[in-house]
């Protein structure tokens, strides 16, 4: 068959998308010692649950309104949404609103490496969309094992929170030896890159490539400051509403979206 510039120009584009497709899944390098090992593009049809759960009600106030009801869940435009809205009247339900989250319990963990998150949200009062992680292996009761929060936003903020909790910050009460968070700036209204880069002996965290904290293990002899080198832990999104932090929520400025475009996970070669 004669080849003409059309079809020469349609095949060099194909195997362009092609190879662009085969990058994108296999490994590939942040930096000189970090290699892509796992990602979730979100570019399937819909959410992978052999990775993912839907986040059940609980007592916590990021529980509270966790629900499996189906709008409050999609994939789109290589996004995974998480909604925020109010209670359909014909759902037979005991709360005002409705919230979705997943999270990777009893199915994927990581470990030592670089977490990054790219996400979008709404603003609304009493809006409070998350990024965080809690221990795989969970013996003891909170906080003992530790929860690291790569990024929390409260209603109409232009800051974001970053912060760990343990025996050692919530028990002993010491957040200062050393600093337990920080308050770092993002760009409102459109996606940052949020970031942990977790070792034996520190937590990193950065926004949009820039480092805004560092937790690092420290010789004491109080007790818990640092078990975030013990167990792996799981990733948790929610899109979250109402709570003693983030305050009352106005139904009027719901619904709410908080959109994931991926998770990307690398390790030291």
């Amino acid at each position: 068959m004669k080849l003409t510039l059309y079809h020469i120009v349609l095949l060099i584009a194909t195997i362009a998308l092609i190879t662009a497709c085969s990058i994108k899944k296999s490994n590939r390098k942040i930096s000189n010692d970090l290699t892509l090992v796992w990602s979730d593009e979100f570019d399937d049809e819909s959410i992978d649950w052999s990775v993912w759960s839907k986040v059940e009600r609980g007592i916590p106030d990021w529980k509270r309104h966790m629900s499996d009801f189906d709008s409050l869940y999609a994939i789109k435009d290589g996004n995974l949404i998480l909604r925020g809205i109010n209670k359909p009247d014909y759902i037979d339900d005991t709360v005002q609103f409705l919230t979705g989250g997943i999270y990777g319990l009893n199915k994927k963990s990581f470990g030592n490496g670089r977490l990054e998150i790219r996400a979008k949200f709404g603003c609304a009062k009493g809006f409070w969309p998350a990024i965080w992680m809690l221990p795989q292996i969970n013996n003891r009761k909170w906080p003992h094992d530790g929860e690291i929060d790569i990024m929390e936003h409260l209603n109409y903020d232009t800051i974001v929170y970053q912060t760990v909790h343990s025996y050692y910050t919530i028990n002993l009460g010491i957040r200062d030896k050393p600093r337990s968070g920080i308050v770092t700036s993002m760009i409102s209204n459109d996606y940052n890159i949020y970031a942990l880069e977790r070792y034996t002996d520190s937590l990193v965290f950065f926004v949009n490539g820039s480092r805004t904290h560092c937790y690092p293990r420290m010789e004491t002899d109080r007790e818990g400051q640092f078990p975030y080198s013990e167990n792996p832990f799981y990733l948790i999104l929610s899109a979250q509403l109402g709570g003693g932090w983030v305050g009352k929520v106005d139904p009027e400025q719901l619904p709410v979206e908080m959109k994931i475009d991926w998770v990307r996970f690398y390790e030291k070669e």
